[in-house]
């Protein structure tokens, strides 16, 4: 077997390895994109979690064969960028956002759970909050009946403490 097939194999079973895990993935393409512009782009990728890879549309159309996203193989067109996650709002956050900075990144298709999404879902779901912010949200909500208990029980005594503090008053007025 030939070093360049094996190669390819690899990066199939890379890009296999990674929508297996994968709740969405994000294809755009990227012509006219400078190194920096890509190198940018990667970075921002990798701090939110998102894989992303320049794949051949024959390589990637064999990683996407019998996944959730076979639904994507027919927009394998062209040169193509390959993005997925198993946050699906953080591909969508980082390629939108990429996109609105950057004209020459150009937004062609995703998948979320096997569902098809067009480019106006793509940016709806960019629009969501993400994960962490779900999380706290979730703490806060679940924090908020005790902070009140401790609030109204704490009450008590300062009311207290502000009565006995009204009569000194009055006492020395007196």
């Amino acid at each position: 077997m030939s070093t360049a097939l094996q190669k390819k194999k690899a990066v199939v079973s890379e890009v296999a390895d990674n929508l297996s895990s994968a709740q969405a993935a994000v294809l755009a393409e990227y012509r006219g994109l400078t190194v920096s512009q890509l190198t940018e782009l990667r970075k921002d990728a990798h701090s939110a979690g998102v894989y992303l890879k320049v794949v051949k549309n024959t390589l990637a159309r064999l990683a996407v064969k019998d996944t959730d996203f076979a639904c994507l193989d027919e927009h394998l067109v062209g040169p193509v960028i390959f993005s997925a996650s198993d946050d699906p709002v953080a591909v969508a956050k980082v390629m939108s956002n990429f996109a609105k900075d950057n004209d020459t990144l150009k937004i062609t298709a995703g998948a979320m759970n096997g569902d098809p999404l067009d480019v106006a879902g793509i940016v709806a779901l960019s629009k969501l909050p993400g994960r962490e912010e779900l999380l706290a949200t979730l703490v806060a909500t679940m924090q908020a009946p005790i902070v009140k208990l401790v609030r109204t029980m704490n009450e008590v005594p300062t009311k207290a403490v502000r009565a006995l503090s009204a009569v000194r008053d009055a006492k020395e007025a007196a």
